[in-house]
């Protein structure tokens, strides 16, 4: 099997891997430089750098790398470590470059207002595949959304059971009404989504969660919930706006170590005595 092919054919399956490369030798190995090896997410593997302890140690490390999703440089020195001794080696020093191999990192918009639009734009700037869903047709439209990878002119439900997110999937609910944002979050957080954000102020969000957590979804699943959405950086208009949830979509997508200021509220004990609202989006700048 070509191992390009098989890149190309992981990615369209929305599903993780590593490539492992051959990138310095000295001495005596058996393969050449250059010598590649693709492992799955199901640990499969196509190709090889050889066999033995050696393509082993870096199937291992193939598995850790596509999970941390940042690539790795294995250095085997097979004069002496005496577990490389099993007679595929004759003696010799490898470098093995090792680098993820991820999906598309898909972001479904729920809503076609200014904020969506705008999203859209930087969003896809920033690599993301923008898939659009909005009930108007008027309003969901391919003129009005270029940069969408798809756009659905559909009702909320229906898309709900037509779209299937997975973990490399992104969820941004900025409907034009809390009533559709609720249902949605509602579905948003029962998926592999990796990542799910509501836009509105924070009294809403509060609201919409005490009202699902009543119906009977667990707490847990609301851990992940990125709202009121976007990193803190006093974000206005709808241009701000879009620039402050794709910077949020960009540090999950990096695994941005530091803390990052947003939620903050939601993590406290007692966060329903906490009544004071921050700014919301208005109407008009969500339609």
């Amino acid at each position: 099997m070509d191992i390009y092919e098989q890149i190309v054919e992981l990615r369209r399956q929305g599903r993780r891997g590593a490539i492992a490369t051959i990138v310095n030798v000295r001495g005596s190995i058996p393969s050449f430089k250059t010598a590649k090896m693709l492992v799955r997410d199901d640990g499969s593997i196509v190709g090889t750098i050889g066999g033995g302890c050696v393509e082993a140690d870096v199937w291992q490390a193939a598995r850790e790398i596509m999970e941390s999703e940042k690539p790795r440089t294995l250095t085997f020195d097979l004069n002496q470590d005496p577990k490389y001794d099993t007679g595929l080696v004759c003696g010799g020093t490898l470098e093995v470059f090792v680098e993820p191999i991820l999906p598309p990192a898909l972001l479904y918009v729920f809503g076609a207002g200014h904020v969506s639009i705008n999203l859209c734009k930087v969003a896809a700037n920033a690599g993301f595949d923008v898939v659009i869903a909005d009930d108007r047709t008027s309003y969901a439209t391919p003129e009005r959304f270029p940069a969408a990878r798809e756009v659905h002119a559909i009702d909320f439900d229906e898309a709900m059971r037509k779209l299937e997110p997975n973990e490399a999937s992104y969820i941004v609910i900025v409907t034009r009404g809390h009533r559709d944002d609720m249902r949605l979050l509602r579905w948003a957080v029962q998926t592999r989504a990796r990542y799910v954000g509501m836009i509105g102020s924070k009294r809403k969000v509060i609201e919409i969660f005490k009202t699902l957590r009543e119906e009977g979804l667990p707490a847990h699943l609301f851990e992940r919930v990125h709202a009121p959405i976007g990193l803190d950086i006093g974000a206005i208009t709808p241009e701000e706006i879009a620039v402050a949830i794709t910077a949020e979509l960009i540090a999950v997508r990096r695994h941005a170590e530091k803390s990052l200021p947003h939620m903050s509220w939601f993590r406290k004990e007692n966060v329903g005595t906490d009544a004071s609202p921050v700014p919301d989006v208005t109407v008009k700048e969500r339609q």
